[in-house]
């Protein structure tokens, strides 16, 4: 989830919703409600690290922050060094991953196939808007938070590059790398009240609407392999002069330009990078299965 986060297009929750721990997360974040204040207050801590499903969150939130820790510099090099050879590693992948979420959709009828196909729409839209102008006001970092998040957890919208449409990832990113506390303490508090809210929300969603609430996502993933065609070429903002805007070392991406490729070996290569990222997924998945854990009841 860690790895996925870091890269514009890939979204964390769709590794979570394969690998089988997507609804036990949700229902852990659910849980910081009045009863785990009031097992805080009163000091019942044993309660309430079974209350939030404490180690689960201590596994998957560790194993996040080392992923971002150790793979973030390494995937960003291959970001910038070898694009195609990157994105299609992760298209595969992800389109492998429509798969498996299908499977768990227990019955199909009109209104599945809808919230599918309303799912592929509104994922193509948000790959095609043009990006916003960079903002630092408190109370926009404080929005960026909270649809940050809400996409990082939402499988098939990708948090990274909802921050590109909302004209802030530059800014972000160079904020965490100087450790810009008058930026970063409005977004943190953001994705705090996003986490805790959104949770909420999509729990009920999926306790209610099960089947309905699969498809749409499944159309979200499927809409977000435009954004991760490898062939296209970044379209940058560009000053009266016809200069790249760049801000915080990083130049401002309008949009991306799309093509087929050439039939050569780097085509080759990717496509096999594309059905390295398919036998991972499939690897996880099966892994996913096998060692599937039970939600505990009073949760």
């Amino acid at each position: 989830m860690g790895a996925a986060n870091v890269i514009p297009g890939v979204s964390g929750g769709t590794i979570a919703l394969i690998t089988g721990i997507f609804e036990r997360l949700i229902k852990a974040l659910k849980s910081f409600d009045r009863k785990a204040l009031h097992l805080f207050i009163t000091g019942k801590f044993k309660a309430l690290a079974y209350h939030i499903d404490l180690t689960f969150l201590l596994a998957v939130g560790s194993g996040v922050a080392i992923s971002i820790l150790s793979l973030a510099k390494l995937l960003s090099w291959l970001f910038e060094n070898y694009p195609i050879y990157l994105w299609a590693f992760f298209f595969g992948l992800i389109a492998a991953s429509i798969f498996f979420v299908l499977r768990q959709i227990k019955t199909f009828n009109y209104q599945n196939v809808l919230a599918g196909l309303l799912g592929i729409a509104i994922a193509i839209t948000i790959a095609f808007l043009s990006p916003a102008a960079e903002n630092s006001n408190t109370f926009y970092l404080f929005i960026c938070g909270v649809v940050a998040i809400c996409s990082m957890i939402l499988p098939g919208l990708s948090g990274s590059f909802v921050l590109i449409i909302m004209g802030n990832y530059l800014l972000l990113l160079n904020a965490v790398s100087n450790f810009e506390l008058n930026i970063l303490w409005p977004v943190l508090a953001g994705c705090i009240f996003g986490l805790l809210a959104f949770s909420h929300l999509l729990s009920w969603i999926f306790d209610h609407y099960r089947n309905i609430t699969l498809s749409l996502l499944t159309g979200f993933i499927a809409g977000s392999l435009v954004t991760l065609w490898p062939w296209k070429q970044a379209v940058y903002l560009l000053d009266n002069a016809g200069h790249p805007l760049i801000r915080h070392a990083g130049k401002i991406t309008s949009g991306y330009a799309y093509h087929w490729p050439a039939l050569n070996l780097e085509l080759l290569l990717a496509i096999c990078l594309a059905m390295l990222g398919m036998g991972i997924m499939i690897l996880l998945e099966k892994s996913g299965n096998s060692k599937k854990t039970k939600i505990p009841e009073t949760l």
